[in-house]
């Protein structure tokens, strides 16, 4: 039986597509250490004094209301902190692993569809 090259090449694209979507995330734990201001995309920034992501980058300042943002909250004057880098709070891990939108998780799709076998 003669094989053909088209099939060695279905194979591999739908090995390809299953494997994809077994790829392991890069976790965040409680164990892990931030700066100030590190971003994970679909949940926000990091403020390291309190040990949380918040929406918005540390210290950032609304020209229309006046005022400096960190913590989740809205201040006159920015927080001058000595603390620029912690570990997040075992609620602040689970905030990200809830909220991210930066890891893929898709199972094994359908990738096989968009091939065929020719004979």
């Amino acid at each position: 039986m003669k094989r053909s090259k088209s099939v060695r090449l279905v194979l591999v694209g739908s090995f390809s597509g299953v494997f994809a979507g077994c790829t392991p995330s890069s976790s965040i734990s409680s164990d892990d250490v931030f700066t100030n201001n590190y971003f994970v995309p679909g949940v926000g920034y990091y403020h390291a004094p309190f040990r949380a992501w918040y929406s918005l980058p540390y210290n950032h300042f609304d020209p229309l209301k006046a005022k400096y943002f960190y913590g989740g909250r809205w201040e006159a004057a920015p927080l001058q902190s000595a603390v620029n880098i912690s570990s997040p709070t075992p609620e602040a891990v689970q905030q990200v692993a809830a909220n991210r939108t930066d890891v893929r998780r898709g199972g094994f799709g359908s990738s096989s569809s968009h091939y065929h076998i020719r004979s």
